[in-house]
């Protein structure tokens, strides 16, 4: 059966799947990156595993894997097929896509951005299914976005379109890694959620999820510290909003699984902000952690397709 590697590599673990032209899941597993172990380590380990993809593929599916895709967090050049740098997995100027397409004999391999690759499987297939503008935001340990246009990812010119979690909404705010102040992530991510809430609560073992309870039962000190959040996305939204005018706004991430309790102020907030804008749909995503697998499936089957067209 025709088929494609996809994975899905993350600060801890990996995510892949083989993926049949219709974009069927044929085979799913789950790794460790061995990130402890160093950079090598940790690439070794992507090629170890996407090397026993291909041999499952061979086995139970009848034939070899015809292209990989994998996505990859931190700073990527997507065009020239190189990791250009992952704080969180230790590596600089990874040539990831020739390592992987060397490994698995010699197959078209796509690169992409975690979170972009993510985006693009939500609004394919996912919450934006149909929608021809989108922008997908998961708030996770930071913010980061997925700018959708007819079916295609926004990477921008030099590969960092869509970073609105370092939207400055509070100029005053805490200090942010990337050397502002108030950014978007520094006050409405999961993260900082759960600082927030852990210093409200004298709890340092508390966090967001934590916080979005104690938010359902009534807690006083939790329906403040979840307002705060709520308020600061809001206007960091507006801001992307205003820029890109999209139908729906797709919001993902763990923060999410707060579900209305987030959902419900959030679409309030928003639109009690704009003026001139139009209130896109504001949605839940769909596809959990399984996005970035699905778009890194996604982009081999793209890759697939351009280079039958070239």
């Amino acid at each position: 059966m025709r088929h494609v590697i996809a994975l899905d590599v993350g600060g801890t673990g990996m995510k892949a799947a083989l993926v049949g032209t219709d974009g069927t899941l044929l085979h799913e597993a789950r790794r460790a990156t061995d990130r402890e172990r160093g950079a090598e380590a940790v690439i070794e380990s992507i090629l170890a595993f996407a090397t026993d993809l291909r041999a499952h593929g061979e086995e139970h599916l009848g034939e070899s894997a015809v292209a990989a895709g994998v996505a990859v967090p931190g700073i990527v050049d997507s065009a020239k097929g190189i990791a250009v740098y992952a704080a969180n997995l230790g590596w600089r100027d990874v040539p990831l896509r020739a390592l992987l397409s060397e490994r698995l004999g010699a197959i078209p391999v796509a690169l992409g951005h975690d979170v972009r690759t993510g985006g693009l499987a939500e609004g394919r297939i996912g919450a934006g299914r149909g929608t021809d503008r989108f922008l997908f935001v998961p708030l996770g340990t930071g913010i980061a976005g997925a700018i959708g246009i007819a079916g295609a990812i926004e990477a921008g010119a030099h590969g960092d379109a869509g970073e609105i979690g370092h939207i400055v909404v509070r100029p005053d705010g805490p200090e942010c890694s990337c050397g502002q102040r108030g950014c978007l992530e520094t006050l409405a991510s999961a993260a900082a959620v759960t600082r927030a809430w852990a210093a409200a609560s004298g709890d340092p073992g508390a966090d967001a999820a934590d916080c979005a309870k104690a938010v359902e039962s009534g807690d006083p000190a939790a329906i403040e510290v979840w307002r705060n959040a709520v308020d600061a996305l809001a206007a960091g939204l507006v801001t992307a909003l205003t820029l890109l005018d999209p139908g729906t706004l797709i919001i993902g991430g763990g923060l999410a699984e707060a579900g209305e309790t987030l959902f419900t102020p959030l679409r309030a907030a928003v639109e009690e902000r704009i003026t001139f804008q139009k209130l896109p749909h504001i949605v839940p995503a769909a596809l959990g952690d399984t996005a970035g697998c699905l778009g890194a499936g996604l982009l081999a089957w793209d890759l697939l397709s351009t280079e039958v067209s070239a």
